[in-house]
This record gives structure tokens, C-alpha cells and sequence, in this order.
């Protein structure tokens, strides 16, 4: 199964300076925004866990899915089915993976037409500037698909006028290509990027020898004018074209065989936003507008199946006002959400008929107030209305409280409620043994976190701890049989399921050349029957160790652990489903990045390094031992 690496060259656009690597969670608490709130805030003011990825760390780790750097970050798990761009579904905190919000230049990016899951197979590193991480339920500020936490991914803007072009390849004839162009002048800036990654990928069902592939290409446009001191407009597009090969259980025995099934996508987004502050900076108003489109198409034996696609469209308005100081600040979000969804394909036993067009707009507002009552204490309460034309109307709050213990310590602690409302999918969706059921009802979580943060090392390193507690009602089970139509369908479960737990995490600076980041989650997820849910493992561990070797030489090691979790087996007709478990498995990554002038520098990337045999899906392998050698250079 497992093949010879193959070492080649790239080229990577980048700035070549080869830097100490930031940390995941910035020892400056004081001094980062985020955007925890209606309106940014530094992460001191928030009462959520928050984490920040920049641009420097996707450097040093030279990553091509962004979804294996998500597996440093405390709270999350990752599942994915086996190679480069394959299925793949991240969770927090024991949630679904539907219960994570995905934005990318604030543009939700949630892909309705794939149970309302963010597709990270379309979505490559390249051109990301830094991604904020904000864990716990944000329902209050943006609404159904935010129950356990946000993921705000930006795209890089142009700093400077300047082109460059990047190619890299590894093993499994992996190849990323692409070139960037930037201009900037005045208070004018433009910037277009342009990748292409393409891999043979291995085999990955456990029997068989067939490869499953793997490619995307990736526009990214961004562009911002400054018209005034006070008025400013912005523009950012994304595109993605591609498709997966995976392998299925045709035969329905539970087993993962080899298959010709390809699945190809295209997805897009786009946003328009005016922004005006006033001179005095109390008053501030934004206004967007965006769109996500999402197109699906699976192939099975080259011939066409199902076809999926689906549009959301947010039309926004965002004010904000603040006195005594900045000291207090009200907030209010009027959004309009529309979106579409269908599918189409063969009608099945002259009975079921796959092809739908189905539509639901939500009408939102939303009142955020935050107030500092001292140098210490900061509260804040944030409360929202959704009217859905498909569901009851949806309330939806947020309060915290953070205290300054000292000028090094801070606590903070957040309660809210979330709604997650069903997906197009499970309500309406039709496949070979799956049918949609339209009367669920949407899923209410109520959850808290309590969490200490403290500077150390004289204040070179952060120490994070949260405890965590969420209560899901009404959860949605996807796979339950109806004996009626031989076939599976979704319901709502009766009782309430429980996801709580704890994450402890460090980083910062050990000595000027030596950086250190590591976390430790703890997450007990359990259903109305006290039975562990599926792909939640309970312990998940990381630590990302950077040294500067030299001035010119840069070392990351990345160790990231997954202990045991639970997975479905489905044995042939009419055994009832069985849980099965899977292994715990640790993997390390490491990156040597060799800075040869201003311009120019080298990098040797080695993932899996321990060559470690494990499932993440069951069924489905995943990918063993690999290297690259790249290069990087800018014009």
C-alpha cells in the first residue's frame, strides 16, 4: 500500500525572510482582534477561548489542507476519509461538524448542499493571512450554523506591489502550482492568487490496490479603497474547481471496496462591503454583501448520480456605538439570508424521487452591548431574533464576564444558547439508501466555559485552561432505519446529549530561539442513553516545537495524538448497525526551512514521519509516510 517518496523541488511566493514562527495563541493577550464580537475586539474582552493562526506559522509548517493545522488547536478533532482533499469533517468540543461556522473574508462559507458543512477539500493554505479560531456558541452574533464556534479565515491583501509563482511536489505525485500578482499605491490595493494542487493519492479502502485522487484549483481576488479617512470599500472573491476519488461499500456489506467514484466541486465566494467610521471613532457602520455558491456532482463507474448545488445569499448591515471612552459599546446587526438548495438524479424504484428545489430565507436582528466597568472587569450581553420561513422564530443569547486579576492573569466566563436548524439534506435529501425526513425541528444547545489565562516565563508564554459544558436538545440522528422503507432517515432524539470536558494549552517562548506550543483537550460527548458518540475522541494531545538553528536556518516539529474513539459499522442486511472502535494514533510532522538569501529559501517537509498505520473513518485507510523539497522565491 504504501509507496517510495518521491523528493522534488518548488517554488513558493512568499515573503522569504525566514522568521522566528509565531505562536498559536499570541502571549499579548491585550493586543489581538478578533472578531468575538458585532464589531472587532482584542481578545482580552472576549469570554470565549480564542486561538490565532497567522500567516508565518502556514509558512513554517508549509501546509497544503488547512484542516491538519486545525488539529493543534484545543478542542477540535479531525475525521477525514484517507488522502489529500478527501472527506473530511472537523469538530469542537464534541459537536457535529455542521455545529462549526466557516467564514472566509466574512463571507459564510458553510456549504448547504453538503449538510450545511464546511468542504475543506476545497480549500488549500496558499493565500490565507491568518485564521481566528473562537470556540463556543456564537448563535447570538451569526446565527444557526455558529453552536460551537466560528473559524474566520482571511485571505492575504496586497502589502506591496511585487509577482511571484510558486510549484511544489512530494510523494504520491503530489504537485502544487500557482503565482500571485499584488499592486498597491496610495490608499489603493489589489492582490490575485492563483493554485493548482494534483495528487495520485494512494489507495485507501482495505482491499485493493486502486488510487484515489485528488485536485483543485483556486482563484482568490481582493482588492481595498480607501475613499476618505472615514469611508472605505472592499471586494474579495474566492473560486474552487475540482474533484475527489473515494471508494465506497457498493455492495452494502459494510465493508470499503475499491471503486471508480469521483466526486467533482465548484465553489465559490464573494463579498462587497462599505465601511465608515466616524472622526471621532464613536460611530461605525458596515454594510455587505455576500454570496456562496456550492455544485456537487458524483460519478460512480464514469457514470453521473446525484447533482447538488446550492446558493446563500446575506445582505448585511452592521452599527456600532461607543462612549465614555470606548468604554461602552452597542451594537446591531439587520441581516437578510436567502438561500437555495437542490438535487437532482435518476428516480429510484419508480417510488423515490431524488430531484428537489427547495428554498428558506431568514429575516435577523441582533443586539450586542459591552461595557468595561473597570480596569478589570469587562461584561457583555448579546441577544438574537431569527425569523425563518421553514422554522418557529429562533431567540438566541450570550453573556460574559472577564476580570483582570492582575496585570498577567484574566479570567473569563461565557454562557449562551444556539439553535441548529435542519439541513436541506436531512430533510429533503434522497440517495441509494437514504430518505430525507421534513418534519424535524431544529437543535437547541445551551453551554457554558470557564477559563484562566495566565502569562509566564515572565511573560514570554500564555497558560490557557477551560472547562467546558454543553447540553444538545432535539440532536438529529442520520442513520436511523426505517423498516417501512428498508432504508435510513433522519429524526430528532428524544432527551438530550451532553459534550463537556476541558483544554489546557501553552505557548510562547522557552529561550530567543526556541518556540513552544502544545495543548491537551479532555471531551466526554455522550447521547440521551449515556452512549459515547461516534468520532469524538475523548483525549486529543499536540506540540509544536520551532527553533531558529541559525539566522538563516528554521526546524518545526509537530507531534499531534488522537486517543481511541468510536466509529458505525453497517454489516449486510438486516444485521442492525454495530459500534466499532478505533485506534489511537500519533503523528509527526517536521519542517527545515533554510532562508539561501532575501529572496530565496528551501524548505524539506516530512508528514508522518513515524510512518504510523491508522483510521480515522473505519473502513477507510489513510495516508503513510511522505516528504517533499521545495523551494521558495519572490521577484
Amino acid at each position: 500500500m504504501k509507496k517510495i517518496p518521491l523528493l522534488s523541488l518548488a517554488l513558493l511566493v512568499t515573503n522569504t525572510s525566514l522568521q522566528a514562527q509565531t505562536i498559536a495563541v499570541d502571549t499579548d493577550i491585550q493586543e489581538v482582534l478578533v472578531s468575538a464580537s458585532l464589531v472587532p475586539i482584542a481578545a482580552s474582552r472576549s469570554g470565549n477561548a480564542v486561538t490565532i493562526i497567522d500567516r508565518e506559522q502556514l509558512k513554517n509548517r508549509a501546509a497544503i489542507s488547512l484542516s491538519n493545522i486545525l488539529r493543534d488547536v484545543p478542542g477540535f478533532s479531525v475525521s477525514q476519509v484517507g488522502v489529500l482533499g478527501s472527506q473530511t469533517q472537523v469538530r469542537v468540543r464534541g459537536a457535529e461538524a455542521n455545529h462549526l461556522l466557516v467564514t472566509v473574508d466574512g463571507v459564510e462559507a458553510n456549504d448547504p448542499s453538503q449538510g450545511d458543512e464546511f468542504s475543506w477539500g476545497t480549500l488549500t493554505a496558499s493565500d490565507i493571512e491568518r485564521i481566528e479560531i473562537i470556540r463556543g456558541p456564537q448563535s447570538s452574533l451569526r446565527g444557526s450554523d455558529a453552536v460551537a464556534g466560528v473559524v474566520n479565515i482571511i485571505t492575504r491583501s496586497a502589502e506591496e506591489s511585487g509577482v511571484g509563482v510558486f510549484v511544489e511536489s512530494g510523494s504520491w505525485s503530489t504537485h502544487h502550482t500557482g503565482f500571485n500578482i499584488g499592486h498597491k499605491q496610495g490608499d489603493f490595493d489589489i492582490r490575485f492568487g492563483v493554485s493548482h494542487v494534483e495528487s495520485e493519492g494512494d489507495n485507501i479502502a482495505r482491499a485493493g490496490d486502486e488510487n484515489d485522487g485528488y485536485r483543485n484549483t483556486t482563484l482568490n481576488l481582493k482588492s481595498g479603497l480607501k475613499l476618505s479617512d472615514q469611508m472605505s470599500v472592499s471586494f474579495a472573491a474566492r473560486e474552487s474547481d475540482g474533484m475527489n476519488q473515494f471508494d465506497a461499500d457498493s455492495d452494502f456489506d459494510g465493508i470499503i471496496e475499491d471503486q471508480d467514484r469521483v466526486s467533482e466541486f465548484e465553489n465559490s465566494t464573494m463579498r462587497l462591503q462599505g465601511d465608515y467610521v466616524s472622526k471621532d471613532g464613536a460611530w461605525q457602520h458596515k454594510i455587505l454583501v455576500s454570496r456562496s455558491e456550492s455544485d456537487n456532482t458524483a460519478f460512480a463507474e464514469g457514470v453521473q448520480g446525484n447533482v447538488t448545488a446550492s446558493t446563500k445569499d446575506q445582505y448585511q448591515y452592521t452599527g456600532s456605538l461607543s462612549w465614555d471612552q470606548g468604554a461602552q459599546t452597542l451594537s446591531v446587526l439587520v441581516e437578510r439570508e436567502e438561500e437555495d438548495w437542490t438535487q437532482q438524479g435518476e428516480i429510484s424504484w419508480g417510488i423515490y424521487d431524488p430531484n428537489q428545489d427547495r428554498e428558506r430565507n431568514t429575516d435577523s436582528l441582533a443586539v450586542e452591548y459591552r461595557t468595561d466597568i473597570s480596569d478589570q472587569l469587562t461584561l457583555a450581553a448579546s441577544g438574537r431574533h431569527d425569523d425563518n420561513s421553514e422554522f418557529d422564530s429562533a431567540k438566541t443569547f450570550r453573556a460574559e464576564v472577564i476580570y483582570q486579576l492582575s496585570e498577567k492573569t484574566r479570567l473569563r466566563s461565557a454562557v449562551g444558547t444556539a439553535v441548529k436548524n435542519p439541513t436541506f439534506t436531512e430533510r429533503f435529501g434522497f440517495y441509494t439508501n437514504f430518505i430525507g425526513n421534513p418534519n424535524l425541528i431544529p437543535e437547541e444547545s445551551t453551554s457554558w466555559e470557564l477559563g484562566f489565562d495566565r502569562q509566564v516565563m515572565d511573560g514570554d508564554a500564555t497558560l490557557s485552561v477551560t472547562l467546558f459544558d454543553a447540553e444538545l436538545k432535539n440532536e438529529i440522528d442520520g442513520f436511523v432505519y426505517d423498516p417501512a422503507t428498508f432504508a435510513y432517515t433522519s429524526s430528532n432524539i428524544k432527551g438530550s446529549s451532553d459534550r463537556r470536558g476541558g483544554e489546557i494549552s501553552v505557548a510562547g517562548n522557552i529561550s530567543n530561539s526556541l518556540l513552544l506550543s502544545g495543548a491537551y483537550t479532555y471531551t466526554d460527548s455522550t447521547s440521551d442513553d449515556s452512549t459515547r458518540e461516534v468520532r469524538r475522541p475523548r483525549n486529543t494531545a499536540s506540540i509544536n516545537l520551532g527553533w531558529q538553528v541559525a539566522n538563516n536556518l528554521y526546524l518545526n516539529t509537530n507531534i499531534q495524538f488522537t486517543g481511541e474513539q468510536t466509529d458505525v459499522y453497517f454489516p449486510p442486511f438486516p444485521e442492525p448497525s454495530q459500534v466499532v472502535t478505533l485506534d489511537s494514533h500519533t503523528l509527526l510532522n517536521m519542517n527545515l526551512n533554510y532562508a539561501a538569501s532575501e529572496k530565496l529559501d528551501m524548505y524539506l517537509k516530512l508528514e508522518n514521519a513515524l510512518d504510523d498505520n491508522y483510521e480515522e473513518v473505519f473502513g477507510y485507510q489513510t495516508l503513510g509516510f511522505g516528504a517533499s523539497l521545495g523551494l521558495r522565491y519572490s521577484l
